[in-house]
């Protein structure tokens, strides 16, 4: 079966954002163009890697051609409506297309086949997963971080003895031998 690839060539937006209460929320990558929308939903944590990696990728961009990145105005407007998931990320990709100054983050659907998705990832090919591929500036890739960094500080305070999140109810806290914020479990 034919892939679809969502290919966004210097959107006028990219950003990652949620839907609903911490504790419950969905995490999204949408890719906005004029009126064309693209939502993709992937893990708290594959946003946060997201945004680790593209920081090291556009650190490295910089140690290698010198030039700074001027700070961008941060994007902080919620996700463009509707929100129509085309498919659940299983694996993304990041790279530096150094001819046209641009990053390249690809995100893909789950396939039966690993291999698959690795041969595929970042490769224009006919065959394979769907995928989401959206080239943006540097400068707008440094945006995109701050923005995610936001977005996943924005969730449910951590404890601070282990560092699970804490639910409006409480937790049971590993350090505190099954003490439940103050009270004892019933066994």
């Amino acid at each position: 079966m034919p892939r679809q690839v969502f290919l966004f060539d210097r959107p006028s937006r990219f950003v990652a954002g949620t839907v609903g209460a911490p504790g419950g929320r969905t995490f999204f990558l949408q890719a906005t163009d004029g009126a064309r929308i693209v939502s993709v939903s992937l893990e708290k944590q594959q946003v946060a890697v997201l945004a680790d990696r593209l920081e090291q990728l556009l650190d490295e961009v910089v140690a290698r051609t010198g030039t700074a990145l001027p700070a961008t105005d941060s994007d902080s407007a919620a996700l463009e409506q509707p929100i129509d998931e085309e498919f659940r990320v299983s694996a993304m990709g990041l790279a530096w297309d150094g001819d046209a100054g641009l990053v390249v983050i690809e995100a893909l659907a789950p396939t039966d086949d690993a291999e698959t998705a690795e041969q595929t990832l970042l490769e224009d090919v006919e065959e394979g997963p769907d995928a989401l591929r959206v080239r943006i500036e540097p400068t707008r890739a440094r945006a995109f971080v701050e923005r995610a960094r936001r977005v996943i500080a924005a969730g449910r305070p951590p404890c601070p003895l282990c560092g699970i999140p804490l639910d409006p109810a409480g937790h049971v806290c590993p350090r505190q031998n099954g003490y439940h914020r103050g009270t004892i479990l019933e066994p």
